[in-house]
């Protein structure tokens, strides 16, 4: 087993982890990290931005062409049972 020293020092001595830590790799890591932490951050204003405008506009829209759409098929049954012509078929 090699000496403590080669496995680094706990005490924050120069071991291959403080080594480590200091290096630009881990630099680019801390970076990375903090770039993806910002990316995901305006991912998630964005997808709440979407949400709420679907729900603002979209989804009365939807609603208001389902009532439509019931009225036109109430309208379709009166008629048919009135004995009326059949409407033409869109």
């Amino acid at each position: 087993m090699p000496p403590s020293s080669a496995l680094g020092k706990r005490d924050g001595g120069d071991g291959f982890l403080a080594a480590l830590s200091r290096s630009q790799v881990a630099a680019h890591g801390r970076e990375a990290a903090t770039m993806a932490k910002k990316l995901l951050r305006s991912t998630g204003k964005a997808a709440w931005i979407a949400g709420t405008t679907f729900l603002v506009l979209v989804v009365p829209l939807i609603i208001e062409m389902d009532r439509e759409q019931q009225l036109n098929d109430l309208e379709l049954q009166q008629q048919t049972l009135l004995g009326g012509p059949p409407p033409p078929i869109k």
